[in-house]
């Protein structure tokens, strides 16, 4: 059995891997439709979503340029053989998609297709998503179909794994939807703890100054520059706090850009000098440039609230095949094992959580007055 360039076993092992390597939905079903489209050979794949309106939450295709496809216009809906495959559950293979009684026609701009096979995504009794290819780049007889019942079965038995791939991605999200609450809810506490209490002292010592203005304009003045300070120093919270609340976009900007921003707000907010160094680091795919930004967020929010550092020096570099990312300050440091044993974590926990969620590691090195490092490697980049 041929499948174009890539056939046989190893090329299926290949896209199972390489769908179940993802943890972002976006990022599997785009692996989904690349890897259908390459392993039978397809001018064209596309992967629908169904949303509970009639419509679909999300559209992925491969074989179709960026230009052609905003030329192609909004998402499709759920009609003709995509809403066959949705609502019957079963595979459907036509000679040509065209003269199918269900066929309802396209957009101007959408390509010519002919012979088609598709199929849904089910995990159990629900179906999860529509997988179809169009165009099989192989000679056809007048009248025939250019896929096959066994490029059937092999799409059957991708459709398979996309469906644990996708039920994955969907799990991880959730759960990762659940760790930004809990993260926000850390955060509140962490105001109303610090922004609380020296907005409490600042409304003290301000009143104090007022008492003293006319009788002592002295002791009056220093109050007032008690005032100033405390008024930094809350602001210096605030902004810390703003910038965990609100990362960049990793999408638009990508890890390099985030974090080099984010430190350049810390280090103009802080006392402290906080630096940033990258070095060949190139995209990684987006839970791993999500689970390196947290722990560098975690490392810098302890290195300035805690350590008592003068500097905080932040790299990313390449490390084989892997992306490191190291946080170093020169403060007080700390005894890791002492840490752990009186209960303090200073959230070390939730970032070997997040390393080793994306397949990475943590190592912490530190001691009393020797400053500390953190290091991540995750996979990739």
């Amino acid at each position: 059995m041929s499948h174009g360039p890539r056939s046989g076993l190893a090329a299926v092992s290949a896209a199972l891997l390489a769908m179940s390597r993802h943890l972002e939905v976006r990022d599997v079903l785009k692996t989904i439709v690349a890897s259908a489209r390459e392993l039978l050979d397809a001018q064209y794949a596309a992967l629908g979503v169904p949303d509970d309106h009639g419509g679909f939450a999300q559209f992925v295709v491969d074989g179709v340029s960026d230009r052609q496809w905003k030329a192609i216009g909004p998402l499709p809906r759920q009609h003709g053989i995509l809403a066959a495959m949705l609502h019957q559950a079963r595979p459907e293979r036509l000679a040509d998609v065209r003269k199918d009684p269900r066929f309802e026609g396209w957009p101007a701009a959408h390509p010519e297709m002919s012979d088609f096979l598709g199929l849904p995504i089910r995990d159990g009794d629900e179906i999860l998503g529509a997988l179809f290819l169009a165009n099989k780049n192989c000679p056809k007889p007048e009248g025939s179909c250019g896929f096959t019942e066994d490029d059937e079965e092999l799409l059957a038995t991708l459709a398979q794994h996309a469906a644990i791939a996708l039920t994955n991605a969907r799990l991880y999200e959730r759960s990762r939807e659940l760790t930004i609450a809990e993260e926000r809810s850390r955060l509140a506490h962490e105001l109303h703890d610090a922004v609380a209490q020296k907005l409490f002292s600042l409304r003290l010592t301000a009143q104090a100054a007022a008492a003293l203005v006319d009788r002592d304009p002295s002791r009056a003045k220093g109050e007032l520059q008690q005032v100033a300070a405390l008024a930094a120093e809350a602001a210096d919270e605030l902004r810390a706090a703003v910038v965990e609340l609100r990362p960049a976009a990793l999408d638009e900007d990508g890890l390099v850009a985030t974090l080099r921003t984010q430190i350049q707000v810390l280090d103009r907010a802080h006392t402290a000098r906080v630096t940033f160094t990258s070095r060949g680091v190139r995209a990684l795919p987006a839970a791993q440039e999500e689970a390196l930004l947290r722990v560098a967020q975690e490392a810098l929010h302890n290195a300035l609230r805690h350590s008592g550092a003068d500097r905080v020096d932040v790299t990313l570099h390449k490390r084989g095949t892997a992306t490191v990312l190291r946080v170093t300050d020169d403060g007080g440091g700390f005894e890791p094992a002492a840490t752990r044993r009186a209960g303090r974590h200073l959230g070390l926990v939730s970032m070997r959580d997040r390393a080793g969620g994306v397949g990475g590691t943590l190592t912490v090195e530190s001691a009393p007055g020797k400053g500390t490092t953190i290091e991540m490697e995750a996979p990739g980049g």
